[in-house]
């Protein structure tokens, strides 16, 4: 059964670098975020229905990624069967690490517009994930075009809020902090730990 790590905190802590470098470590996929190619390709200016819009295409990312996952598994298994002195008769749990999940959506929606979507908070209900790694804010800030909180008091604030929905849920999450190399060390283990 393929576990699900998500990666998730505020903008520009390494969130889609720390999920790269997982999947390579494991040889496994990562989702990434839908919400960056939306705003490439349909421009910064979002309204409170474009991140329900967002929203259904991070979630059909997600499930098209999950499919493939899911379809590789399957193959290496079926070798495995026809071939047991294979290399790739080790019993490794599939992974599929996500970047960005409905917290993210829902945190998004209320900081910008005071309100969130019904069929977000749905889904954070619906949805089943095994491990959430929360992404420090002590990454120095990297400007791009689609990123809108350099201030290091919204980047704080807005961790906060990530930390205090963790908190409050039942899924094992751990804190992610330091360099890309710390970050990926304590992310191994952790998943090493809970998965």
């Amino acid at each position: 059964m393929i576990k699900k790590v998500v990666i998730i905190g505020p903008e520009s802590t390494g969130k889609s670098t720390l999920c790269e470098l997982l999947a390579q470590h494991y040889r496994m996929q990562w989702c990434p975020e839908f919400a960056r190619e939306y705003l490439l390709t349909n421009g910064k200016e979002y309204q409170f229905d474009d991140l329900l819009t967002i929203a259904k295409g991070q979630l059909a990312l997600e499930d098209e990624y999950t499919n493939l996952v899911n379809s590789q598994w399957a193959k290496v298994n079926e070798r495995t069967w026809v071939n047991p002195h294979s290399l790739e008769t080790s019993q490794q749990t599939p992974l599929l690490f996500v970047d960005t999940d409905m917290y993210v959506m829902k945190v998004w929606c209320e900081y910008v517009f005071g309100q969130c979507h019904q069929f977000i908070l749905d889904q954070i209900v619906e949805r089943r994930y095994d491990l959430y790694l929360l992404c420090n804010t002590d990454l120095p800030w990297v400007k791009d075009e689609l990123r809108e909180y350099p201030d290091e008091k919204n980047r704080k604030e807005l961790y906060h809020i990530y930390k205090d929905l963790l908190i409050n849920q039942s899924v094992p999450w751990v804190e992610i902090t330091g360099g890309y190399d710390d970050r990926l060390t304590t992310s191994i283990a952790a998943i090493a730990e809970y998965l």
